[in-house]
This record gives structure tokens, C-alpha cells and sequence, in this order.
């Protein structure tokens, strides 16, 4: 009888920790926020259908100039990674980014709450993030426009949980990163030889002022297929305006972008005119 009850016991503590471990995740149990040097966040202007409970989209406000970080919280029970890249770089490597969990990351506990200021350039150093023009950009400089104006993180689970650690780490890439963290990078590289003028107007990110931010290696092995995005699209308030996502008061049309305009309606009939006109065209 006693072993039948610790049979059962055993039996029900697996399933109990089948179910936890069957917890799904979502972009609810992350934050991101863009913050300036006071901690106070940009406007954000989600959108109302991003792609759904693993999805966040939004536009952002960028201010010409100005510093920012980005201030990621998990609010979840276990340990997450989160690769971040802007205008499509790897903000540790420097690499560009797929946001795949072979990448750089960092690694968050339970609860946690840290802020990224920069590009990372070594164990203790960043360059600061600062809103430019496009062709001012870090990501301009190594001739890589595919996804200016971008600020992207992607969530991962841990495939085996690990004893918690201090804050701030960050993990190997499990490929080897042939560059790694330890690389000086003293300035950027030069801007691309012919940049075209007119991604003046589009804003991107500048390799800003060095500071000094510890961190330290941790190991971590995530999951193959992030739990949560995050996409915010930033631009100029003049931008914003224009495109209609902010009311200036200007009554500027807004144009239509196919693909990241989100669509709440249902497929509507087609244009046609009635009986009496189709007779008149006959």
C-alpha cells in the first residue's frame, strides 16, 4: 500500500511539472519600452492588430538627437533570452540579425528588469543609441539598410532551467560569434562611399559616446522558436504625421502601406455600378 501511495506520488509531482513546464508564453509576459536618459519611455502607438498574442507592432516617435535605451522587463517565472537588434544589428555582435536563437543575447531572471544603452563593444563598454539621419546610422555605416528604423526583440525560453544568476548577463552564441563581445570597435566604420541623399529622412541609429556597463558571460540554451516579438518602427513626428498615425491637426492624407498596415475589416464587395448604369454603357 505505502508503495502504491509513493507510486501515485511520484506520478502526480511528473505531471505537475509537465503542466508547468507546458506553460505558454506570450508578448504579455515581456515589456519593452524605448526610454530617454531620465527614464521616461517615447510615445508608442501600437498597433491594433500586430499579429496576435506572440506579436507586438508599433510606431514610435523618435526625437532627432536625442539619447535612448531600451528598457526590457520579464515578467514571467523563468529565465528568458532576448536577442535585440536595431536597424537590423545585432546590439552586441553587431552582427546583422534574423533574431534566431544562435545569436548573442541576453539573458533576464525571473522578475527582471534591465535597461540597454547601447551597442556593445566589449565586456564593460557601450556606445550609446542616439536617434540620426539614416546615413549618420551604425548600421548605414556597414552599408545595411534592409531594416532601418527598426528596434526588434525576440523572447526565448530555456530549454534547461539553470539556478538563478546576478543581473545583467549575457550569453555565448552557441555558433561561436567570430567577432564576439571582447572586439574594441574605438569608432564607427566610415559611412558607405555613394549613401543616397534621400535616406536623410529616414531616422536610424547612431554609435554614440562609450560608457562604461558591466556584464558577464552565462549559460543559457534557448529554445529553437521564440515565444514573443517586438517590432517598433520609429520615426520622425513630421513622419507620423503625414503617414496619419498621430493627429497634428495638418489634415495630411495618410498613404497606405499594404503590408504593415494592419486590416480590421472583412473583404468588401467590389466596385460596381447598378442596373440602370450598366444599361447606359451598353
Amino acid at each position: 500500500m505505502r508503495r502504491q501511495w509513493q507510486a501515485g506520488l511520484i506520478m502526480l509531482l511528473m505531471l505537475l511539472g509537465s503542466t508547468v513546464w507546458a506553460q505558454r508564453f506570450d508578448s504579455r509576459d515581456v515589456e519593452v519600452e524605448v526610454v530617454n536618459d531620465r527614464g521616461r519611455p517615447f510615445p508608442q502607438y501600437p498597433l491594433r492588430r500586430g499579429g496576435g498574442p506572440t506579436v507586438h507592432k508599433a510606431h514610435l516617435e523618435a526625437v532627432r538627437g536625442s539619447n535612448y535605451s531600451i528598457r526590457i522587463r520579464n515578467r514571467s517565472d523563468q529565465r528568458i533570452g532576448i536577442v535585440i537588434a536595431v536597424d537590423g544589428r545585432n546590439i552586441i555582435s553587431g552582427d546583422r540579425s534574423n533574431l534566431r536563437p544562435n545569436e548573442r543575447m541576453y539573458v533576464l531572471e525571473p522578475g527582471q528588469r534591465e535597461t540597454y544603452e547601447g551597442w556593445r563593444t566589449g565586456r564593460n563598454r557601450v556606445n550609446r543609441f542616439y536617434f540620426t539621419d539614416a546615413g549618420d546610422s551604425y548600421a548605414g555605416a556597414w552599408g545595411d539598410s534592409s531594416a532601418m528604423g527598426v528596434i526588434a526583440v525576440a523572447a526565448f525560453r530555456e530549454v534547461a532551467p539553470y539556478p538563478p544568476h546576478q543581473p545583467q548577463p549575457w550569453s555565448d552564441d552557441r555558433e561561436g560569434d567570430r567577432r564576439g563581445a571582447e572586439r574594441s570597435m574605438q569608432s564607427a566604420p566610415p559611412a558607405a562611399a555613394g549613401a543616397p541623399r534621400d535616406r536623410q529622412a529616414v531616422p536610424g541609429t547612431g554609435y554614440g559616446e562609450g560608457e562604461w556597463s558591466p556584464s558577464r558571460r552565462v549559460e543559457f540554451e534557448p529554445e529553437q522558436r521564440s515565444f514573443a516579438r517586438f517590432f517598433l518602427k520609429y520615426a520622425w513626428r513630421d513622419t507620423l504625421c503625414q503617414e496619419g498615425v498621430i493627429d497634428c491637426g495638418h489634415g495630411w492624407p495618410r498613404p497606405h502601406h499594404r503590408l504593415w498596415d494592419e486590416n480590421d475589416d472583412y473583404a468588401p464587395p467590389p466596385p460596381r455600378y447598378d442596373r440602370q448604369d450598366r444599361e447606359e454603357w451598353r
